[in-house]
């Protein structure tokens, strides 16, 4: 009988927030299933960011996901999540790691430190996600116009510690995502000129086909991604960071299936339990392994 309520418990658990899933802008826009969102590392982290700050739907805010926008050179930048308020448009950077997390805004490369067990870690690095976003802006831009403010929010999970991010641009906060209600409260204090909601809906409606694009579009992205291996061009992108040069990123960083990040694991069972290996963070969807 205990079995059988328990069981009853966690299925109606599912089907509420199952429900309330459905419900949201998330699903209408990105048609991701509740259980292909919630155990993809990856699209859970962008799930968790409208989920915090959804209550600005009703003071009628827009949101837009995986937005692949167009590039010069015939490819693509894509950016997870946008929301667009009478304030202007907040442009988020999800990273959903764990470890401790080191960087500067004008550094080209991130740290993540990783435990490796018996008092001993593992470093990893990884592009900068400022510099990422400031790409992501710069494209942006070329839609939208120069008149509209736009703020650049990196959230990491709340997996993760901050241990020393120095960061002076006031257009642009790094925050855990449990902060992301007052990162956008921050902003808003900032700016003094709003939007309307005429404003709001013109700028919705310019960018959500560049939601909607086609599975053949978005493996070509992650294609050119995989085949380039490169950060990007930091002088044809017109971001300025100190001593970058247009290096290839190690190719441990990137899955040479489908593209994605590849992220530093620990074997919990079996044959090779401790020990470390390569994943894909898009696990389940792909499963390669180094």
């Amino acid at each position: 009988m205990l079995l059988f309520l328990s069981i009853l418990i966690i299925f109606g658990i599912y089907f509420s927030k199952n429900n309330r899933f459905k419900k949201g802008s998330y699903y209408k826009i990105t048609h991701n299933s509740f259980l292909f969102t919630i155990f993809d590392a990856g699209r859970n982290g962008e799930y968790q960011i409208y989920n915090r700050l959804r209550n600005y739907e009703n003071m009628g805010g827009k949101f837009l996901f995986n937005c692949y926008l167009p590039k010069e050179n015939g490819e693509t930048t894509e950016i997870d999540v946008l929301l667009i308020n009478s304030n202007g448009i907040y442009v988020f950077e999800s990273k959903n790691y764990s470890g401790w997390i080191f960087g500067d805004e004008k550094a080209k490369n991130w740290t993540q430190v990783l435990p490796k067990g018996r008092g001993r870690s593992h470093k990893e690095h990884f592009f900068n996600p400022i510099i990422q976003n400031n790409v992501h802006i710069k494209w942006l831009r070329n839609i939208v116009g120069e008149e509209i403010p736009v703020y650049s929010i990196i959230a990491f999970s709340e997996r993760c510690t901050l241990k020393k991010i120095n960061v002076t641009n006031q257009d642009v906060q790094v925050i855990n995502r449990h902060m992301i209600v007052n990162a956008v409260n921050k902003a808003e204090n900032i700016q003094s000129s709003k939007l309307s909601m005429e404003e709001i809906n013109e700028l919705y409606n310019k960018l959500y086909p560049f939601t909607q694009v086609t599975e053949e579009q978005k493996l070509q992205h992650v294609q050119n991604i995989k085949m380039n291996f490169k950060t990007p061009n930091l002088e044809n992108d017109n971001v300025s960071v100190n001593n970058a040069t247009d290096e290839k990123i190690s190719a441990t960083q990137i899955c040479p299936k489908c593209g994605a990040q590849l992220v530093l694991r620990t074997a919990k069972k079996g044959m090779n339990v401790g020990q470390q290996f390569y994943g894909c963070s898009y696990y389940p969807k792909c499963r390669y392994v180094r």
